[in-house]
């Protein structure tokens, strides 16, 4: 296979289980990481231990320098890209809205909206066959809180959550005629370390019960999604939504 994956915030949760499947399944993967290194390079040598391809690059993608020299390095390293995860993303402590202030949004809107814009425009600008390439795929890592408001606990990160759905439809029709196609999945409560940032690591044990399906999911249940939206199998969906959480 010669498909090449970028891969954001790749280090732990979903996005190392996505980058491990991915690289099983013959991608050539870039695990991209902000802060945590040992995390980042532990993915990557787990992925090299199984015969696959992988390299770490640290970057935060919410700076259009550092995106684009992210870009340019796995042009380098891999070769010509196929595929984008915007998986990056982050919450801070629950709250309600009106205990939310202006640079608590900042850090909110950068990582979860400005890092998969400016990823997607570095995509596109490889993949589209308006700028002479193959075409390929972008999925958005999304969330269920987009639908829910999440309410009590993290409007701000729902609302995020929110843009990246409107980007997902709107990119999807702007280069459908392109070659590439443009999808998200929508995880609901899944056990990774994202909500111990917002203060309750066991939030998922708290509320599973009331779930549909009775317990959270795990992070390969979503990155055997991702892979699915990646793959020729899913060839004639774009602006689709592939919602991975139990129900809910």
């Amino acid at each position: 296979m010669d498909d090449v994956l970028v891969i954001t915030g790749a280090g732990r949760g979903i996005g190392a289980a996505t980058a491990a499947l991915a690289a099983a399944r013959g991608y050539r993967v870039c695990v991209n990481y902000r802060t945590d290194e040992a995390a980042a390079a532990g993915v990557v040598a787990g992925i090299r231990e199984a015969g696959g391809t992988a390299i770490a690059v640290r970057a935060d993608v919410s700076r259009s320098t550092e995106a684009a020299r992210l870009f340019r390095t796995v042009d380098a390293e891999l070769g010509p890209l196929t595929g984008l995860v915007n998986n990056a993303g982050t919450l801070e402590r629950q709250s309600r809205l009106d205990g939310l202030d202006e640079d608590r949004l900042t850090r909110i809107w950068a990582a979860n909206i400005t890092g998969p814009f400016l990823c997607a425009g570095e995509a596109v600008r490889r993949m589209s066959t308006r700028y002479g390439g193959r075409g390929g795929v972008i999925v958005n890592v999304g969330s269920a809180a987009s639908r829910t408001g999440s309410p009590h606990e993290y409007v701000d990160y729902a609302a995020s959550k929110g843009a990246l759905d409107s980007m997902t439809r709107g990119l999807a029709l702007e280069v459908a005629g392109e070659g590439i196609r443009v999808n998200a999945v929508r995880p609901g409560l899944i056990h990774t370390g994202i909500h111990a940032l917002g203060g309750e690591p066991g939030r998922v044990d708290r509320v599973a019960p009331q779930l549909p399906m009775g317990r959270g999911g795990r992070p390969d249940e979503v990155a055997e999604a991702v892979l699915y939206l990646l793959s020729p199998a899913s060839s004639y969906s774009t602006g689709a939504f592939l919602d991975v959480a139990g129900g809910r």
